[in-house]
């Protein structure tokens, strides 16, 4: 069986996915970390997936992540979290951190081990807003200047899960993330600014627009202006793909290649519904996707 691949442009981040998940994602689970590992980004259009289905699916790209919010974990599915607007009894059924625009971020760089790669699948879909938009990391770092290149080489930046609370707080009105308040116990960790990926070797950016308290070794100020001038030129237009979700959509990324953020969704007006997983370790991967 060939897993039938369709680019999303000409630059080689993301493909669209034909293929039916629910019957045959065991078979083609090597093709699929291929893909995922070559194109960083996985769009799986008009699927029909059961929790047991998702699991399958997560598993196709790594050890999944059972380590997960126990609030809004599905029963009985380890490693599987409701991500939701909704609310029911005066209280949302899955994570929601409001409507606003996110931070451009890779998921759980506050850790000291990065998700591999994040899976998400939609049941209930907004009429407008709520679009999820994706960086090129690893093509935006090929592209810098080779004098920026040389100067970040080697540079180390520090990851807070309490930076991340606070500047979410200050700019909601003294309302941080549950992700943030939940896991405000962890210690700060450093992580290269261009980490080499453990599977295909290639360097991307790791960034943060909230997380990042600084750059190792250079003052707050100067720390600042470097991961701006790296996150303008990372999240410009040419390394961006805005995923427009319809329901039934299945779209996997390669976090260790990519950076993402969520668009402003008007909860009081639209709901919406996606399952949510996300694997540890990546899956091997050789040769090219078929």
């Amino acid at each position: 069986m060939s897993l039938s691949l369709r680019p999303l442009d000409d630059s080689g981040f993301g493909a669209v996915v034909d293929c039916n998940l629910a019957t045959d994602a065991e078979d083609l689970a090597p093709q699929l970390a291929r893909a995922l590992h070559q194109h960083r980004l996985l769009v799986v259009p008009r699927q029909h997936l059961t929790h047991t289905d998702l699991l399958t699916v997560a598993s196709c790209f790594g050890t999944v992540d059972t380590s997960v919010d126990r609030r809004y974990a599905v029963g009985g599915f380890p490693g599987l979290t409701v991500i939701s607007n909704i609310v029911e009894g005066g209280e949302h059924v899955g994570i929601y951190d409001g409507d606003d625009e996110e931070e451009w971020h890779a998921d759980n760089s506050f850790k000291p081990e990065l998700t591999a790669a994040t899976m998400l699948y939609s049941v209930i879909t907004p009429k407008l807003g709520g679009e999820t938009r994706f960086a090129d990391a690893t093509r935006a770092y090929a592209d810098l200047r080779p004098a920026v290149r040389q100067r970040i080489e080697g540079m180390r930046a520090v990851h807070s899960i309490q930076q991340l609370g606070a500047l979410q707080s200050q700019a909601s009105g003294g309302q941080s993330s549950v992700a943030a308040g939940s896991l405000a116990g962890h210690a700060e960790v450093e992580h290269p600014l261009v980490p080499t990926h453990p599977v295909t070797g290639s360097r991307s950016l790791l960034l943060g627009s909230m997380v990042i308290r600084c750059v190792t070794g250079l003052s707050e100020e100067a720390s600042h202006v470097l991961i701006d001038e790296l996150l303008e030129h990372s999240t410009s237009a040419p390394y961006l793909y805005s995923h427009r979700w319809s329901q039934g959509d299945l779209v996997v990324w390669d976090n260790l290649a990519t950076l993402h953020t969520a668009s402003p969704c008007d909860s009081s007006r639209h709901s919406r519904l996606l399952y949510r997983a996300a694997v540890r370790q990546p899956a091997a991967s050789s040769g090219s996707a078929g």
